[in-house]
């Protein structure tokens, strides 16, 4: 079993959802829906200075899964370059 985690900006949570089915990937997660943190796109603090927030969802899959779970992410990728968008595998 694979861990996925994908932290994304709230922006496109719906779009990550959309080519996730598209892809019939990642069906059952754990989602974290308010999730702060400093990173390459710089801060989402969710309040007054840095108002935009992440969100995380967090799979258990098999690799052919993480696989599609990784094409998914990267055409979400292409279609929105600067919303941060990451994908990690444990």
């Amino acid at each position: 079993m694979i861990r996925v985690e994908i932290i994304a900006n709230r922006s496109v949570e719906e779009n990550i959802h959309e080519a996730l089915a598209k892809e019939q990937v990642g069906k059952h997660y754990t989602k974290i829906p308010n999730v702060l943190g400093v990173g390459a796109c710089g801060p989402r603090m969710g309040d007054a200075v840095w108002p935009e927030e992440n969100f995380a969802l967090i799979i258990w899959c098999e690799k052919d899964e993480a696989r599609g779970i990784q094409d998914a992410i990267a055409k979400t990728k292409e279609k929105f370059p600067g919303e941060g968008i990451k994908l990690f595998g444990v």
